[in-house]
């Protein structure tokens, strides 16, 4: 079942290259890709913290170097993601004005290097997964972008080339750092060596910090924002859904997978620097996006600045809390997927995506207007949707560490700082609802056509997925607690 949800958008990609007609041929893999990884989801077994449906081939036995994909709770979750929004995705595109075979392919080869780079167990091809999503991420903004569409797309492609190679060093120092009998590109090999202390606390260090800053990078860990924004409000609709809902949890996903487990001294020693920047992404990129004028750049900031409260997750190290930020990730990666894709819609409507140039589109764009509204309602953590149960499991989780009675750590504090960054999502979220689909329009009443029969069902989609798991959040956390059993000892 793993190579099947793995490889089935990357062989559609190569078939729509060979002249298979790109939109049925599309959305048909991408439809099988989610019944896959449903039925993967839906089979799994809750009580094994172990890896399942492991598929290994032997590639370099002296390097200890090997093709294999398996799933846990956590990659398990990480993959229904990426196959739930690749679908949406696909839906979502409609009218591609030239190469648009060209351009199915690269959404597919995003869908199918994200769900690769998940379910890798070797860190050779979890590195070289995440590649080759990221080169169609480049062509679809620099080709098929809008605004300053070039210069975009070279920022993007220099922040995260250079995230990139730092996180390459990082992981061939990691590799190197094993000794003899254990050096292994396996992953769960190198958990074990981690665990057991063969990697020695002053090798840890720097370690940890060029992971922290490559997938800091690719996150868009403050100060290595400002490509996220420009990137999502240049690029095409779908592929802003297919980066910043899936894509850019990549980082996140690897701090989970790899430096906390194999390096949780170095974790504990970097603890208040993480904090630090954490809080700069919820209360500096807050107050940043709540300044935004425009639609587009209001709602790449938010991705921005919503990355804070799974680094809280993170950085708490304890089960709570990183299963409530795998939880965050999966939620968050539905209704950002959601809001862009309605933005994207409302931008082929209008001459402008200002705040001042918008208003009143409900009333000719009610379905939009109210799929908007509950994305945004998402987004803010409103009890119902998936975020609500995501975001009470970081702040619990990191409010927890080290607790004391008598005086407050320094989790105690950045938690409660950001619990501040909840006031200010719902500050521009909800006036980006009113300006935009509220009020009189500022140039009279214009007759604008509503969301498609199609990309009512993909949205559809997004908004009942997250009000499941919004009122059965335990069918995930069951799924990825077991995951940090073996890492964390739970505190009661």
């Amino acid at each position: 079942m793993v190579l099947l949800i793995t490889f089935t958008p990357i062989l559609a990609a190569v078939l729509i290259m060979l002249g298979s007609p790109a939109r049925i041929t599309a959305l048909i893999a991408s439809s099988f890709t989610l019944f896959f990884a449903a039925l993967e989801f839906l089979g799994f077994n809750p009580r094994s913290g172990v890896f399942q449906d492991v598929r290994s081939i032997s590639i370099s036995p002296d390097l200890g170097l090997s093709f294999t994909l398996g799933l846990d709770g956590l990659s398990l979750v990480m993959v229904l993601l990426a196959a739930i929004i690749l679908l949406a995705a696909i839906w979502f595109t409609d009218d591609v004005e030239h190469h648009e075979s060209e351009f199915y392919a690269c959404l597919l080869f995003i869908g199918g290097g994200a769900i690769g780079a998940f379910a890798s167990l070797d860190l050779f091809f979890f590195y070289a997964f995440h590649e080759l999503a990221l080169i169609p991420t480049f062509l679809l903004i620099g080709i098929w972008g809008t605004g300053n569409r070039r210069a975009a797309a070279w920022k993007v492609t220099i922040y995260l080339a250079l995230g990139s190679f730092i996180l390459l060093i990082g992981l061939i120092m990691l590799y190197r750092a094993v000794p003899p009998p254990m050096r292994s590109f396996d992953i769960r090999v190198l958990q074990v060596a981690g665990s057991t202390g063969r990697i020695g606390a002053a090798a840890q260090s720097p370690i940890y910090l060029l992971l922290l800053a490559g997938f800091g990078i690719l996150i868009s860990l403050v100060p290595f924002h400002t490509w996220a924004p420009e990137a999502y409000a240049s690029a095409p609709a779908p592929a802003a859904m297919l980066h910043a809902g899936v894509l850019k949890k990549f980082g996140l996903y690897g701090l989970l997978r790899i430096a906390l487990p194999i390096l949780p001294d170095a974790a504990r020693q970097w603890s208040n620097l993480l904090l630090a920047l954490l809080l700069a992404n919820i209360i500096y990129i807050g107050l940043v996006t709540i300044a935004q004028r425009r639609l587009d750049w209001m709602l790449g900031y938010s991705s921005v600045m919503h990355m804070g409260y799974i680094f809280l997750g993170i950085a708490s190290a304890n089960v709570l809390g990183v299963t409530g930020a795998a939880v965050l990730m999966f939620a968050h990666g539905l209704s950002i997927a959601l809001l862009f894709a309605v933005t994207g819609e409302v931008r082929k409507r209008v001459s402008s995506l200002d705040f001042d140039a918008l208003g009143g589109l409900a009333k000719s764009m009610p379905v939009a207007a109210f799929a908007f509204g509950l994305g945004a309602f998402a987004a803010i953590g409103l009890p119902g949707f998936a975020n609500f149960p995501a975001e009470i499991m970081v702040v619990f989780g990191a409010f927890r560490d080290g607790f004391d009675y008598q005086n407050f750590h320094a989790f105690q504090w950045a938690t409660v700082l950001a619990l501040w960054g909840v006031v200010m999502s719902t500050v521009y979220m909800l006036r980006a609802y009113r300006r935009t689909f509220w009020g009189a329009p500022p140039e009279g009443d214009v007759a604008i056509g509503d969301l498609k029969f199609t990309f009512r069902f993909a949205a559809a989609m997004l908004i009942a997925v997250s009000i499941f798991f919004g009122f059965f959040p335990q069918m995930l956390v069951q799924k990825i607690s077991p995951t940090f059993g073996n890492y964390f000892a739970i505190s009661r």
